[in-house]
This record gives structure tokens, C-alpha cells and sequence, in this order.
């Protein structure tokens, strides 16, 4: 795979074997080695930003055209990495999980009948789940930490409509803190009833019926928040050490590209049901993601000392983030490389009336809220489902062929 590394596959699985291949030498050779490896490195790093139409400018990355086009292809080198490594685990199995997946014709909207399916470990929906989401047209993380993930699936005619994946929310995240209206200290005792939705969309041919409102408003659903609250409730923090009721106060989550059509205009029992509340800063790591960051991941663990951690986390480092700012560093380059540009609008879904309140810890009980998945249905079908089957007729030429990822994985480097 050549990926954004600005060489072929063979230089740069040298370069992690030179990395991870002991040596015994003296203490000059080996600063030379280091010196050696730490230049090959730092031109990776800039043909590999350069690859993907970034370019580096004040020690940040900008995009050499700025509109969605530029955006998706911007995410292909990493999108292409994703589907090598997963596609050896799903290789056998992607002719069987096709068949989830819905031909046009097969798709009668006014039949439409959504059910949720929450995936278990090791199950067949976590293989689909897997799948699923490297078909979207960028890469989308797996989630971290607490997770609660589903299937959408068509009563109808038991294909799949699209899924959404719950995570655990990054710490600090300044449009959403600013809406709580969080301190410091009301933020780390009351992030536990956040959630992130790291994934959530419709497949085609759904898609094309705007069914990725609906999985969206799926997520909020009553049956969410108690499979959340059986799932956590009575769990005790590792650090805190305190138990957990299992309440779930928020979701919030980040448009794929600048600003959403999916969750704009949302709403339901006339209120919004994902509000917008600002924009991130155009910082990450997924333009690290098409395969460099392995090379820089084994130089950080051959070079660079990981940060002390909290003794029940253990040593090393706290996330890929970090790993990338050390080496950056080291390979004397900007840490404001992590900035991309690319903006993605914040949304937070409130699941109580009082959740902001609650969440400042100004209130002890979360007011009732949400709706069950069948009265968001019902409000779907009829506010944009029908309508919006009465004016196209695209999506009856769907094949789900056309989905297949292992003309990718053979493209891409197979």
C-alpha cells in the first residue's frame, strides 16, 4: 500500500522494521541511526500531508481547496489504510454480509418498519457493524471506551437501514462545554452521562429516503437511554471509584464534512432535537491515519518517553494524539500539525428538559424525556419519509454490489 507515505510499500515497512529491530552498537552509531531515521521520518510526515492535498503553512496544515469534494478526498488515503487492516477478518465473510444489505427493489417505503438491534461482541451484527461502517466515504473510528452500538434493521424485509455507535466523549470539547456552561469541576464529575455518537448514519439505498434522520433520532430514543442505564448502571469509575446510576443526560456528536444537512432542521415535538452549538477547531489525527502512523507510533516507543499515567490506567502513552504531538516534536516539525482545517459543526441532543442543569450539577434528578423509536417513526414517516419517496425514485436503481469493499482492499495494496 502506498497510502500518503510518499514512497512505496517496501520503504516504508523498512522503515517500522529498522524501528523495531534491535541493534547492538555503539553510542555513536546508534545517534546516528536515530539522526538517519528521524530525517527519513520527518519527509514521510511532509510528502505524506503533501499526498493528500494539505499544505503546511505557519506550522499548520491547510487544505489547498476548501469545499466537501476536497474534504472526502481527503480522507481516502486514510479511509484506504482502514480497509486494508480490517479486510483480512472480513475477506470470507463479505459475500454473506452483502446480502444485509438492500437491493432498490426491494425497498417499499411505505413499509418501512425500523428495528433497533443492539450488537453484542463476537456476534454476526458486529461483523455487520464492522462493514457497514467502512463503507462510508470517510473513516470512521471504532469508539473508545464505553460503548453501546445498534443496527437499524427493516422489519419489512430484514435489511439493514444504517447503525449508530455511542463512546465515551472526549474531555474537553469547547462548543459543548460552553452550552453545559461546565467548569472544570462539574465537567469531570458529570461527563459519565454524556455520550458521543462516533457513528451514525443510514446505507444505501435508506439513504437516499433520508433514513439518516431517522437513525438519528433513533439514537435518542427510550430504549437507548435504559439499554445505556442496564448496561453502566452500578458500574464504579476506575479512578473515581464512585458507582454509577446509569443516567445518560446528553449525546453530542460532529458533522462528517463542515456542516450538517442531517441534523439541521430536526426536530420533533417542536423543539430540535440535535441542537448546534458551534464548531470544532480543525484538529485530529485521521490525516496521520493512512498508514504513517504506525511508523510513528514504533519511533515513539523506540525514542520518545511516554507521559506518566494515572496508576489504575497504567504506563504509556494517553492516545494517538499525544503520540503524534511527542514525535512531531522530536522530529523537530510543528505540534500544530495536528491542525487539519477541517471544521466539523458540534451538535448535542439533550435527553431531559433539565439536562444542562443537571449536567452543571444545579439539579439532582433528570426531568423525563425522549420519545420511543415507534412515535419517532411515526413522526419520520410522515414528515419526511413518504414525501420524500413521492419525489425521487433513484434509489430504486440501488444494487448492493456496488458496496463491495474487496475491490478496494485488492487496490489498495492486496
Amino acid at each position: 500500500m502506498t497510502g500518503g507515505l510518499g514512497g512505496s510499500a517496501g520503504s516504508s515497512h523498512d522503515l517500522t522494521r529498522q524501528l523495531e529491530e534491535p541493534t547492538a552498537k555503539s553510542d555513536t552509531g546508534a545517534e546516528a541511526d536515530r539522526e538517519r531515521l528521524r530525517s527519513q521520518l520527518k519527509v514521510r510526515v511532509l510528502e505524506s500531508l503533501a499526498s493528500q492535498g494539505l499544505r503546511v503553512e505557519q506550522g499548520r496544515c491547510t487544505l489547498e481547496v476548501a469545499d466537501k469534494a476536497a474534504v472526502r478526498a481527503l480522507h481516502q488515503q486514510a479511509r484506504a489504510a482502514w480497509i486494508e487492516r480490517a479486510w483480512p477478518a472480513l475477506e470470507r465473510h463479505e459475500r454473506r454480509l452483502l446480502r444485509c444489505f438492500a437491493a432498490g427493489s426491494e425497498v417499499e417505503p411505505g413499509r418501512i418498519a425500523p428495528r433497533l438491534v443492539q450488537v453484542t461482541r463476537g456476534s454476526e451484527e458486529e461483523l455487520l457493524f464492522r462493514y457497514a461502517r467502512l463503507t462510508w466515504s470517510i473513516p470512521v473510528s471504532p469508539g473508545y471506551g464505553r460503548r453501546l452500538r445498534y443496527l437499524v434493521v427493516d422489519e419489512h424485509n430484514g435489511k439493514l437501514i444504517g447503525l449508530f455507535g455511542l463512546g465515551d466523549p472526549v474531555f474537553a470539547l469547547a462548543p459543548r462545554d460552553r452550552w453545559v456552561g461546565w467548569d472544570v469541576t462539574n465537567r469531570q464529575a458529570r461527563l459519565r452521562h454524556v455520550m458521543d455518537a462516533f457513528v451514525l448514519g443510514a446505507v444505501p439505498p435508506y439513504a437516499s429516503l433520508l433514513c439518516g434522520k431517522l437513525v438519528a433520532m433513533l439514537a435518542t430514543s427510550t430504549q437507548v437511554q435504559r439499554a445505556f442505564a442496564l448496561k453502566y448502571g452500578g458500574q464504579h469509575g476506575r479512578i473515581s471509584q464512585r458507582s454509577f446510576d446509569g443516567r445518560l443526560a446528553l449525546l453530542t456528536t460532529t458533522s462528517a464534512l463542515g456542516r450538517s444537512s442531517l441534523y439541521n432542521r430536526l426536530r420533533y415535538g417542536g423543539r430540535r432535537v440535535y441542537e448546534p452549538v458551534g464548531s470544532t477547531s480543525g484538529s485530529g489525527e485521521f490525516h496521520f491515519s493512512n498508514g504513517l502512523y504506525a511508523e510513528l507510533i514504533a519511533y515513539a516507543q523506540e525514542y520518545c518517553a511516554p507521559s506518566a499515567k494515572h496508576t489504575a490506567w497504567g504506563n504509556g502513552w494517553r492516545n494517538r494524539r499525544e503520540v503524534i504531538r511527542r514525535v512531531l516534536g522530536d522530529l523537530g516539525l510543528s505540534q500544530d500539525l495536528l491542525y487539519h482545517g477541517v471544521e466539523r459543526e458540534v451538535f448535542v441532543a439533550p435527553l431531559a428538559s433539565n439536562a444542562r442543569e443537571f449536567l452543571r450539577g444545579e439539579q439532582e434528578q433528570l426531568e423525563p424525556g425522549g420519545a420511543s423509536a415507534f412515535d419517532l417513526f411515526e413522526h419520520f414517516r410522515t414528515r419526511w419519509l413518504l414525501p420524500r419517496a413521492q419525489r425521487i425514485a433513484s434509489y430504486r436503481e440501488f444494487d448492493p454490489v456496488s458496496l463491495r469493499l474487496g475491490g478496494e482492499a485488492l487496490t489498495h495494496g492486496r
